[in-house]
Formats: structure tokens, C-alpha cells, sequence
């Protein structure tokens, strides 16, 4: 069938269609999976039809990982740069949670666009107009995102999703270790872990706070 019939009365092919259609497998799928075939299958077009708007899985790529960026939070001008930090890095947090695939990617494509040049400039903005020196932004930046993505990987990773289910997993886990074989570790579990109200969330707010609170302006 025609490709002009098949997307009679849809969207228009277009790049941002092609990327976001991406993301979706991705999301769904993998990386893995990210072929311009798997791309093209819920668009209704033959994967040739996609080289009119992207140069390749390679150029879609550098695409997602450009949209991820847009979906996360610039630090605002008008407040504290550890609010603007803390408030970034919660935002991309969200991000990275909501796509996890692109932790691995977000630093590591050689065409940036333009939501990932702009996103770093601002990181590197607001760190400079809070009076750090060039060295000491490119420490605190390091720093905060070398945090960041290792909690989102790590816990990305955790076999349970969720206070109920981290309540099933844990919970089984300490009923199934011999009894006083691992004291510390059961007293982790069921003094912190497994108290009622317990969010994992709160281990990231906790080692943010304490990686912007050991960052000081050169000015200060």
C-alpha cells in the first residue's frame, strides 16, 4: 500500500514525530530494540521513509537523548543556586526515572542539540553567577550529575518498585537469612527499610543535600 494512503488523515512524518515515536520504543522496549524498522512500524511507514527526516538511528538518537534533556527543569535565576540545583536535579531525576535508558546516553552523544546545549549552559550559568570559579563549576557540576545518574541507575536497578513491593522483597529477604548470621544487615532492614512510611526517594534527597551543602563559591 501506498505510504501517502497508509498516513492519509494522520500527523504528518516529520523529525519531531520520528523522535518522539523513538522514545516510545525505547520506553517500551530498550535500546535494544531501537531499530529504524521498530521506529517505523507504529508510524504506518517503511523505514526507508524515515531517512527523509533523520540521517539514521545514530542522528535518532542524538534526537532522544536531546528530548530528554528538554524534559528537564532549568535552574531559575531568581533563587538560591542550591534550591536551582536541588530543584534540577530532582527534575532530571524524574526524567531519567520516566526513560531509563538515557541515563547512559544523556552525556555521551558528540552532536549535543540544542535542549542539551542549553540545559548545560544554564547548569553552568547558575553556577558561575553564584560566584564559582570555571574549575570549581566544572567540579560541582561533575559532582552533582556523577550523583545523580548513579542513584537513577542503581536504583532503576532495585528489584521492587514502590513501598509495597520493597516491604515483599526486603521482607522476604530478611526471613530468609539464617537468624543472627547478618545482625547489621537485618538491623538495617527492619529499623529503616521496612519502617512504616519509608520512601527510597529520600536516600536521594538526603545525599543531595549533603553534596550541595560541601560545594562553596570560590566568592563566599
Amino acid at each position: 500500500m501506498p505510504e501517502g494512503r497508509k498516513r492519509r488523515g494522520r500527523t504528518p512524518l516529520s523529525r519531531e514525530l520520528v523522535i518522539r515515536t523513538a522514545v516510545a520504543v525505547a520506553d517500551e522496549k530498550g535500546t535494544g530494540a531501537l531499530t529504524m524498522r521498530a521506529v517505523a512500524g507504529p508510524l504506518s511507514v517503511e523505514a526507508m521513509s524515515l531517512y527523509h527526516h533523520v540521517a539514521g538511528r545514530e542522528d535518532i538518537l542524538d534526537g532522544m537523548v536531546d528530548a530528554v534533556f528538554a524534559e528537564i527543569e532549568l535552574p531559575a535565576h531568581d533563587t538560591d543556586w542550591r534550591a536551582a540545583m536541588r530543584a534540577r536535579a530532582h527534575s532530571a531525576r524524574t526524567a531519567l526515572r520516566r526513560h531509563p535508558w538515557a541515563v547512559s546516553l544523556m552525556d555521551s552523544r558528540t552532536h549535543p542539540g540544542p535542549a542539551t546545549l542549553r540545559h548545560h549552559d544554564a547548569v553552568i550559568g547558575a553556577l558561575r553567577a553564584a560566584g564559582f570559579s570555571v574549575a570549581m563549576t566544572a567540579h560541582a557540576f561533575s559532582l552533582i550529575d556523577s550523583y545523580l545518574y548513579g542513584f537513577v541507575i542503581q536504583e532503576t536497578s532495585l528489584p521492587f518498585d514502590g513501598t509495597t513491593e520493597l516491604e515483599e522483597v526486603a521482607g522476604a529477604i530478611v526471613r530468609n537469612m539464617p537468624p543472627g548470621a547478618y545482625p547489621h544487615l537485618t538491623e538495617l532492614a527492619t529499623e529503616h527499610a521496612l519502617k512504616p512510611g519509608y520512601d527510597h526517594a529520600g536516600e536521594f534527597t538526603l545525599g543531595l543535600d549533603l553534596i550541595l551543602d560541601a560545594l562553596h563559591p570560590d566568592e563566599a
